[in-house]
């Protein structure tokens, strides 16, 4: 068989050419006479075959094969239209069965949509686990070295059809069934460590990860998680024995150095987490790790590559809210206030600090005429194990321990209401409108209602969604008797108006009539809120003095940070300067109004609880 691209002589049964490597076609004609010696026969005119004759035909056959292509792609786009003109009429269903529901006060506002988008966050997710266990399958596979390889491969199809069916958590019991028949199997190990990784359930991904090293000592992607697993349970040492390793081995990746740089920079070594960061952003300059360089640089006094990298990351992600804030004490360091100013402005805009309240419980702790709603034994117990993994700051186990709690008693507005606090802590929105609005439609007492329509406001408000706030607010002002529900709608209505810049001549108003009704545990908020309002009025000097007696009252970095705005307003940069570093510092400590408020009704109920006993008791 000849090339017909370079003329060399192949066997008959190569399919590519040994020479140039080209695929061989296999012409039609008759085969060339041999002679002895090997030299081939002249052929006469007649014999001889043509080779430009033999390309038409070939030139032929894919005309044909081009105008096939083009009638099915035809066909196709036929079928795409149909399918969108389905999908249209299925949307326009689908909204006017939302618009009925609604009408019907049978569906809130927006639990429609918060439904559908965390419905569709989950699927997603389930979709990137689906395509990359697919690119994987086949390698899997391929490790396995047993002779059950029939059960095996049925195991890894049963993890696709259910991946195929966004179902993660089937996938993952067909999947850890399928490592029992081979526990060698790294790569299917490392992928099931990675969607624990992904579900923020720390131990079991940690515990598939180390058995990745203990097969593949030098696993990339196994020195790395297992090291920044080790970092978050406070094996500080083992972290960084792990990834110095995967620095050493892979020194150019970004993955480890940008680790390894993290881990530094906690221990407090800012010169080796500098350098590490360094190394990380020349490999892929990602915002995360352009602001933790400047970050650390920042600390170090090196306030020019601060400020270099700072404004990278703002570029790159102008939503970078610490980025601005940090950015805009490196300019109140270089002196150049008016820059520092709308670094300052713009933090604020992307993030209104949502209101913090302390110190509620001498307040509170008389209303034990309004208990909390009894919890059952098995839902109080998953209860307590979620207040505690809060606590030990492992929101993902937490929050599926809140979720076992519902599960047991779906309607307890003592459950939904500490679930919707928690998604607030963790700043999932969407949940946490779903559930308050859960509450609200129990109808609770006056004190329960007051929390959930201030963590409802405050989920709004971190949404941009000050004008449906001040609607909750008016709602609270209207149905609530109290002058504490009255001072939380008031404030929250002025602090939103403030955020607006509109009508401010009413958004003071407002803060004066809560500051007028707040008793005096909660004076330090309408305070705070007062000071906000005149800031935007840039009545400066009113401003420094409510934010600072709010502060005297019970400092709060949202306080602090405004009343470093306002002095460096009023051009006092010395005294802004350590107030805002005094924010910094104080960073997200202090306790919001709903967490402080469960407390406090669980304690009622807890006091409650003990009276009616010794009253048991005497009997």
């Amino acid at each position: 068989m000849f090339c017909q691209v370079c003329g060399s002589h192949n066997p008959d049964e190569q399919d590519f050419c040994f020479n140039c490597h080209q695929k061989l076609l296999v012409l039609s004609g008759p085969a060339p006479v041999v002679e002895e010696g090997g030299a081939f026969e002249e052929e006469s005119e007649e014999e001889g075959f043509s080779l430009d004759e033999h390309l038409l035909e070939r030139i032929s056959i894919l005309e044909e094969a081009v105008k096939h292509t083009a009638d099915t792609t035809r066909q196709l786009l036929g079928a795409v239209h149909k399918l969108e003109r389905s999908i249209l009429i299925n949307q326009t269903g689908l909204a006017a069965l939302r618009e009925l529901m609604e009408e019907k006060r049978l569906l809130g506002r927006d639990e429609w949509s918060d439904l559908w988008q965390s419905k569709m966050e989950y699927q997603l997710l389930a979709l990137e686990k689906r395509e990359r266990f697919v690119g994987l399958k086949e390698r899997i596979a391929g490790l396995y070295k047993g002779d059950k390889r029939e059960v095996f491969s049925r195991l890894l199809d049963d993890a696709e059809y259910a991946l195929f069916a966004f179902d993660i958590e089937r996938a993952l019991k067909a999947l850890e069934a399928a490592l029992k028949f081979d526990l060698e199997n790294y790569e299917l190990c490392y992928f099931i460590g990675e969607t624990y990784f992904n579900e923020g359930q720390l131990e079991q991904a940690l515990e598939r990860f180390s058995r990745v090293l203990e097969v593949e000592p030098e696993h990339y992607e196994g020195l790395v998680y297992s090291g920044v697993i080790h970092h978050e349970s406070g094996e500080s040492a083992k972290a960084q024995e792990l990834l110095e390793k995967a620095v050493a081995l892979y020194p150019d990746s970004f993955l480890p150095l940008f680790s390894l740089g993290a881990v530094c920079a906690s221990h407090g070594d800012l010169d080796s987490a500098a350098a590490l960061l360094e190394r990380a952003v020349e490999s892929d300059p990602v915002p995360q790790a352009l602001f933790l360089l400047g970050s650390c640089l920042y600390e170090l006094g090196r306030l020019t590559p601060a400020i270099g990298h700072l404004q990278q990351v703002v570029r790159q992600d102008p939503a970078y809210e610490e980025a601005h804030y940090l950015l805009g004490l490196a300019y109140l360091d270089r002196r150049w206030n008016r820059k520092a100013l709308d670094a300052f402005k713009q933090a604020e805009r992307l993030n209104p600090n949502r209101m913090r309240y302390q110190d509620l419980v001498r307040y509170l702790s008389g209303q034990d005429s309004s208990p909390l709603p009894g919890v059952n034994a098995v839902a109080k117990k998953w209860l307590g194990r979620a207040e505690d993994r809060l606590l030990r700051d492992q929101p993902e186990r937490s929050l599926e321990c809140f979720r076992r709690a519902i599960e047991v008693d779906p309607d307890n507005p003592t459950i939904l209401m500490s679930y919707a606090v928690a998604c607030l802590q963790l700043n999932r929105w969407h949940e946490t409108k779903k559930l308050t609005r859960q509450v609200l439609a129990l109808e609770p007492s006056e004190m329960l209602r007051a929390t959930a329509c201030a963590t409802l406001i405050e989920a709004l408000r971190s949404e941009g969604r000050y004008r449906e706030g001040n609607r909750v607010g008016q709602q609270l002002l209207d149905e609530g008797t109290s002058n504490f529900s009255h001072t939380i709608a008031y404030y929250e209505m002025a602090y939103n108006m403030a955020e607006l810049e509109e009508d401010l001549d009413r958004a003071l108003d407002y803060a004066r009539r809560s500051l007028d009704l707040a008793p005096d545990e909660l004076r330090q908020f309408p305070l705070a809120a007062l000071g906000w309002v005149h800031y935007k009025r840039q009545e400066f000097e009113q401003a420094i003095d409510c934010l600072t007696r709010s502060i005297e009252l019970g400092p709060t970095a949202t306080t602090l940070t405004h009343l470093g705005m306002a002095l460096l307003a009023s051009g006092s940069e010395e005294r802004a300067r350590q107030v805002l570093e005094e924010a910094r510092e104080t960073g997200g400590k202090g306790i919001s109004v709903e967490q402080k408020m469960m407390e406090c009704l669980k304690d009622s109920s807890r006091l409650l609880e003990r009276v009616q006993l010794q009253r048991n008791n005497k009997k």
